[in-house]
């Protein structure tokens, strides 16, 4: 059953309201219903964009160990567990996990990666004779892959770092 909308959508600025100076002279001095328009072809971009997610610092977290989890299965599955694969796809999610987590969580970031990469060689790791086996093939794949771990780890540190500088440097301005 479809619902029409009661209530006119909230696009421009109220009546009454100072507007922003970013908007060209013509949209600031129209009416409202026509301000909203001129606000909107301001605002409008061509071309496709990509997702902006912002995530929580436990949603980027959830994200990172979800993608890492099935890279591993994939790379178990695919690649016979091929660490080098493995690692390559690690630094795509580090530098996504950064970017996508909002600003006041993002320093949980490079807390996150490093986790992620461990939950994430689980399935991808060597490992036959049970869950010793399987164990020692995580520490292994820890110990062997290490550098894979510090680069996407230093990539996530150092996107949050610009991001933390950004993010306050806005909030001084602000104030």
């Amino acid at each position: 059953m479809e619902q029409h909308r009661s209530r006119p959508s909230n696009d421009g600025p109220r009546r009454g309201t100072p507007q922003p100076a970013h908007l060209p002279s013509q949209a600031r001095g129209r009416s409202d219903r026509e301000g909203r328009s001129g606000a909107r072809a301001a605002r409008a971009e061509p071309g496709p964009r990509l997702p902006n997610p912002r995530l929580t610092g436990l949603g980027s977290g959830l994200f990172c160990v979800v993608v890492m989890f099935l890279l591993g299965c994939l790379d178990a599955l695919l690649f016979d567990g091929y660490m080098p694969v493995y690692g390559v796809l690690f630094l795509p999610v580090c530098v996504l996990t950064a970017l996508w987590v909002r600003a006041g969580d993002v320093l949980t970031a490079p807390v996150v990666v490093p986790i992620a990469f461990a939950l994430g060689l689980i399935p991808a790791a060597e490992g036959n004779g049970g869950l010793l086996g399987r164990l020692m093939g995580v520490f292994t794949g820890l110990a062997t892959q290490a550098g894979w771990l510090y680069t996407g780890t230093l990539f996530a540190g150092v996107i949050v770092l610009v991001r933390r500088v950004q993010w306050v440097r806005r909030r001084r301005r602000r104030t």
